[in-house]
């Protein structure tokens, strides 16, 4: 399967996927609310893997702008007819990937990518990509499934059979300690890993990363440390 192929599959499952209801609203509600804590009224946001555009439309109102982009263009034509419901300047929604080169370079103060990193065929080119999108200093929040941390069977027998199939997209799999040196990799210093998990044992941690400078490329990166958290304890980067 290419990305034109996964552009088609979720072209395919764009009226049922925004059917489907949150599984975890607490979870999801606590990572729009940190999510909102990290982003300033000046900011320009890049949102990478938007969906039908539920995030978007809960944030890009407290932004100065948001683009909100999907590689799929029926996921991004729902996303535009909820925005027509609602009044939000800010937001614009767009058909793209990462490696777009519509989106300007060192522009973004924050780029987010919610179920996103997991999906995409390149981890390190992307994690490059956005780190070049990236204003120095600016921030990447993620909030990602390690497939490799749960059911070994999904990566092993699951996945690869539905994707030969045609009933599922490419999908990566890897472990919350491997996503974080991937990130770490690509000159981000990570600040915070957090389990916004309501219920379950979720494996989608929210990663806070910050762009490092020019000036301290090529340094050791950064101890962890928790940013300002809601009631979720913060976790370490190798937990």
């Amino acid at each position: 399967m290419s990305t034109a192929s996964d552009a088609r599959f979720w072209d395919r499952i764009s009226p049922k996927y925004a059917r489907d209801v949150i599984a975890d609203q607490g979870g999801y509600e606590r990572t729009l609310a940190r999510t909102r804590a990290l982003l300033k009224a000046d900011d320009q946001v890049l949102e990478l893997g938007c969906g039908t555009g539920s995030t978007a439309l809960h944030i890009a109102g407290d932004v100065q702008s948001y683009l909100a982009t999907d590689l799929s263009a029926g996921m991004i034509a729902i996303a535009r007819e909820k925005q027509a419901a609602s009044a939000i300047p800010a937001l614009a929604f767009q058909v793209g990937t990462a490696e777009a080169s519509m989106f300007e370079i060192g522009r973004y103060h924050a780029v987010l990518g919610f179920n996103y990193l997991h999906m995409v065929r390149d981890v390190p080119g992307t994690l490059r990509r956005i780190h070049a999108l990236l204003a120095p200093g600016g921030l990447f929040i993620t909030k990602t499934p390690c497939l490799g941390d749960m059911n070994p069977l999904l990566g092993l027998v699951l996945l690869p059979g539905m994707r030969a199939i045609g009933r599922a997209p490419y999908v990566s799999v890897f472990r919350q300690a491997e996503l974080c040196r991937l990130v770490s990799s690509a000159d981000f210093d990570i600040l915070a890993t957090e389990n916004h998990a309501s219920r379950g044992n979720d494996r989608r941690p929210f990663i806070v990363a910050r762009k490092r400078r020019a000036s301290e490329v090529g340094e050791p990166a950064v101890p962890w440390q928790a940013l300002p958290s809601d009631s979720q304890s913060a976790s370490s980067i190798g937990s």
